[in-house]
């Protein structure tokens, strides 16, 4: 029987890196620090300001809370690595690395559609808005992102944790549930299948969010006031997802069908970990911009505002 707490993986991502090790702690660390600030920042902000405490911020909480967690899942370990002689895991601590991740995926995918759904009900049913998204209904969905979210991963990684392995070698920069599987001496058939389970998942969220976004762009375009909203908390909601969209395929991709090794490994590493260092750092940004109370509420409370800015804040009319 195989003593799995006596595991070792061995990550080969940062091989080609270690020329330039000082530059790419720096970098990792200032962008690390800069994505917990303007998280919290938005989070503060929205805790602290009752006017912001409607359904949208609090997904929004939700969304960068989220955020730090993948962020987490990635970057100290990526700092350790780039101080450290060899550059090894454990066989828990990889799996505990991909329980953040995957949860973090999960859990990001889901809230984007839950919010897909609140704004589709603020603009194309705005009289029955608080109605429908009661604080009630807004727990229950918070619930639902993190429960689905959560029983996605445990099953994946109790399928993971099952399987012998026969390597030790991960050509990555940190632990993904396909590397491991790929280390296996023994039939993967179920992890494949509960794998397409959750693209087909997945594409049905991704079709909702679609169905959602054709009834907000035909309501937008029946008034200003209507294509005003969809501008400020619709585009956001859209770019954020097609960032994180975009940046999950090109792990996948590299995973599955990407060359380990060559010139090109540098530049691999960099696309598979982008959904862990790109979305996190961009959400906050793009709403803080886009969404006024937001943004006029962080510049008041930031010091030396002016007092117009009060004055300003009157001006707001982001209503639900």
């Amino acid at each position: 029987m195989e003593n799995k707490s006596e595991i070792l993986f061995v990550l080969h991502g940062l091989n080609d890196s270690l020329s330039n090790r000082q530059i790419f702690f720096t970098f990792a660390l200032m962008t690390y620090l800069v994505t917990i600030l303007v998280n919290l920042m938005l989070i503060i902000t929205v805790c602290l300001v009752k006017e912001l405490h409607e359904p949208i911020y609090i997904f929004l909480c939700n969304l960068c809370f989220n955020g730090l967690c993948g962020a987490s899942s990635f970057y100290p370990k990526l700092l350790h690595d780039l101080l450290a002689e060899s550059h090894v895991i454990s066989y828990f601590g990889c799996l505990s690395q991909m329980c953040v991740i995957y949860s973090y995926i999960f859990c990001e995918f889901t809230s984007l559609t839950v919010m897909a759904y609140d704004r589709y009900v603020a603009i194309c049913k705005p009289l029955q808005y608080h109605a429908v998204m009661t604080r009630q209904k807004v727990v229950q969905l918070l619930l639902l992102t993190w429960g689905f979210s959560l029983l996605e991963m445990a099953i994946g990684i109790m399928l993971t944790a099952r399987l012998p392995l026969c390597s030790r070698n991960i050509h990555k920069l940190f632990c993904t549930n396909w590397e491991v599987v790929k280390l296996s001496c023994s039939s993967t058939m179920i992890n494949n299948i509960y794998g397409f389970v959750l693209m087909f998942s997945h594409i049905l969220q991704a079709a909702l969010i679609a169905v959602s976004y054709a009834h907000l762009v035909r309501a937008s375009l029946r008034s200003q006031y209507n294509w005003r909203k969809f501008v400020q908390t619709c585009v956001p909601h859209l770019v954020t997802l097609l960032i994180f969209t975009t940046s999950l395929v090109f792990d996948i991709m590299f995973s599955r069908y990407g060359s380990t090794g060559g010139e090109l490994q540098e530049l691999q590493n960099m696309l598979a970990a982008e959904f862990l260092v790109v979305p996190p750092l961009i959400n906050p940004i793009i709403y803080g911009i886009n969404l006024q109370q937001i943004r006029s509420r962080i510049l008041h409370i930031l010091p030396h505002k002016p007092d117009g800015g009060k004055a300003q804040m009157r001006q707001v009319d982001m209503q639900q």
